[in-house]
């Protein structure tokens, strides 16, 4: 590992929130939600409210009566990144991107010629606020992990450094929800065990980590708690996975309406897929019921396919089988993620007579996509219906 803090994680503040306010200056200082239905983001002025991520806009709406409800702008949040990434790289040629709004920054072979880590760090940010025009919260210290949670602990638009010396200091007494891979049932699991810092986890022996908490996660875990990450910031280190969700409120769904939100999200991956020249073998399903918790279906194909029609039959079927459960809990999410990808030049395999009807209208789809535009066809099942929302993403490679 590094014998010095060189690592940098670089997060903007309340992301979509934030360029809603740049672009709007009668939004400054105002609680923000953007979306309408379901909160896709909320200004820190809102945040402080009670308003989270995927809240039904009438619950957001509730807790923060004065709040100004935009609808998103996802071209204007995909430059926005662009810029942000363009200062990233003019900073560094070794840049991690996490998301649109996040990245690691390898600065140690920059000293003779930039400064220090921390020189560098508050010029970016200031080349930020500049340039583009939006706060950017930075953390820095010797491994990924502790940069990226130096800079959440730093929000909103902070700077915090972790000397060598200070790590213990400064990760033992924080909540172990701060461990990245430590979510609500990690969480609560550790809580009913009496762990409820870093350095209470850090206390016990790996062993026991892993009795706990199960073989990986427990190593995982232990591993970071003792302040071990030797992992490098990684210029080309392809997706093992893409996906995407789409949070549905509160109302009841109908089956055919679902089975068209589905179509709309197994469309855009299969896309990005060919895109990509990449194929998958895993499709997940991904579901909240109307009370919150949550479930995952899945299904394994014995050979790669990036054909629309193909994933589209297993989500259909994955969602077929959920069904009992979504009649009687309700569902506020769905999603679908894909993984075991691969080179698109890896053996497929011959398809079925109506896999390949759809593989012949992907490859027309895709065309006339490529010379009209996006949104230029639609599927039949697809015309007319609310789209949805895009989230903006990176490069492949970024």
């Amino acid at each position: 590992m590094r014998g010095e803090a060189t690592v940098l994680h670089a997060d903007l503040d309340a992301f979509y929130a934030s360029v809603e306010q740049r672009d709007a200056p009668a939004l400054r200082g105002r609680p923000v939600i953007v979306g309408g239905g379901v909160v896709l983001a909320a200004s820190y002025e809102a945040k402080a409210r009670g308003v989270r991520t995927a809240m039904g806009g009438r619950q957001a709406r509730d807790l923060c009566p004065e709040a100004v409800v935009v609808p998103p702008r996802m071209d204007a949040y995909s430059q926005a990144s662009k810029d942000v990434f363009a200062i990233f790289r003019d900073t560094t040629p070794i840049v991690e991107g996490l998301s649109i709004d996040e990245a690691f920054l390898e600065v140690g072979g920059l000293r003779r010629i930039a400064g220090t880590p921390e020189q560098i760090a508050m010029r970016l940010r200031e080349r930020v606020r500049t340039e583009v025009g939006l706060a950017i919260s930075v953390g820095i210290a010797r491994t990924k992990f502790l940069a990226k949670v130096a800079s959440a602990v730093s929000k909103p638009n902070g700077l915090l450094l972790v000397e060598p010396e200070r790590e213990q200091e400064f990760l033992l007494p924080l909540p172990v929800e701060r461990l990245w891979g430590v979510g609500a049932v990690t969480a609560e699991k550790l809580h009913r065990l009496g762990i409820r810092t870093v350095g209470q986890l850090a206390e016990l022996e790996e062993a026991t980590a892993e009795k706990l908490l199960g073989k990986a996660t427990g190593a995982h875990l232990h591993a970071l708690a003792r302040l071990r990450d030797p992992r490098p910031v990684d210029t080309t280190r392809r997706r093992g996975s893409i996906g995407s969700q789409r949070a549905l409120g509160n109302r009841p769904r109908s089956a055919e309406e679902l089975d068209v939100i589905l179509t709309q999200i197994v469309d855009r991956l299969a896309r990005r897929l060919r895109d990509g020249d990449r194929t998958c073998r895993t499709i997940v399903l991904r579901l909240r019921y109307g009370d919150f918790a949550k479930a995952t279906r899945s299904r394994t194909l014995p050979f790669p396919t990036d054909r629309t029609s193909v994933l589209l039959t297993i989500a259909r079927g994955l969602l077929a089988a959920a069904h009992p459960e979504i009649t009687e809990r309700g569902i506020t999410l769905i999603g679908v993620s894909l993984s075991q990808l691969g080179r698109a030049d890896s053996f497929q395999p011959e398809l079925p007579i109506d896999w390949e009807d759809g593989a012949r209208l992907d490859t027309v789809l895709d065309a006339l996509r490529d010379r009209f535009g996006a949104t230029s066809v639609a599927r039949a099942a697809q015309l007319g219906r609310d789209p949805g929302w895009s989230t903006p993403l990176l490069p492949e490679h970024e």
